[in-house]
């Protein structure tokens, strides 16, 4: 189903803020991806941040136009930087966004993510898995996979928006996307981005810059990940594999504009 006017006018315009301001984007993520992501922001018209140092975290999220907090490889620096950033982003008034990566059954990252939770992240991005841990509905997925199906989340995630009064968005084939009360639902994409290192990862980054692009928070969440996954269906086309496609991924972020996500976009 193609999406009305108004979120492709949306999308559009969040997309032409990010490229004409370059938002700083602050992150905090795993090392396994921190090329990916840098590259991903610049590539979209962003300035990435990798300030993950405890003393510093804090007084850069009170500047920075937005913040990832990525649970990825959380080190003992990292878990005190993440509590660092979240209080400067609160007290700069700073959107920013909570990947629970892989949490669950693992007893360092799941308290972690609970306490940050209960922070009141802008907007959480996870697998269907994290989302319904994330909840406190179930217990997570294998690692970084996915068990459960993303509408089985739904439940989940609008649960989770009324307790962070945010944006809760869950990836899967088709994306759902819940302000607690709107559900959207976006079908772009390509199985490819499965197949590189930080596909999901970077998203979340992405999502923190187009926060800081428009007063909605739901129509920016909307917006990043529908010029993200648009993105990868361009690149697709261009690639033989996931080693080609991760180079025309990041060419295609660069070049993707109105009358791509006009064609393109599929939101229900």
């Amino acid at each position: 189903m193609r999406t009305s006017r108004p979120f492709i006018e949306s999308t559009v315009d969040a997309l032409e803020q990010v490229r004409l301001t370059s938002p700083l984007v602050h992150c905090i993520t795993n090392s396994v991806v921190v090329n990916f992501t840098a590259n991903a922001l610049l590539a979209v018209g962003a300035a990435p941040a990798m300030v993950d140092i405890i003393g510093e975290a804090g007084p850069f999220a009170t500047i920075a136009s937005g913040l990832l907090i990525n649970l990825g490889t959380p080190t003992p620096e990292q878990r005190g930087a993440m509590i660092e950033a979240q209080a400067g982003a609160a007290a700069g008034d700073t959107p920013w966004v909570l990947d629970p990566v892989a949490i669950g059954s693992l007893p360092v990252r799941t308290p972690l993510a609970y306490r940050l939770r209960d922070l009141h992240p802008t907007v959480v991005r996870g697998n269907a898995s994290e989302i319904i841990a994330l909840s406190g509905m179930g217990e997570g997925g294998r690692g970084v996979d996915a068990l459960d199906s993303v509408e089985a989340a739904l439940p989940a995630a609008r649960s989770l928006a009324e307790t962070t009064s945010g944006v809760v968005a869950v990836s899967g084939a088709v994306d759902l996307l819940t302000d607690g009360t709107r559900v959207v639902r976006l079908s772009n994409g390509d199985p490819l981005l499965t197949r590189i290192t930080g596909g999901g990862c970077a998203l979340g980054a992405v999502m923190a810059a187009f926060l800081a692009a428009h007063d909605d928070r739901l129509a920016a969440t909307v917006a990043a990940v529908t010029v993200y996954t648009v993105a990868a269906e361009l690149a697709a086309e261009k690639s033989a594999g996931p080693g080609s496609f991760g180079v025309a991924f990041l060419d295609a972020l660069s070049s993707v504009d109105a009358d791509d996500i006009a064609a393109r976009a599929s939101i229900s």
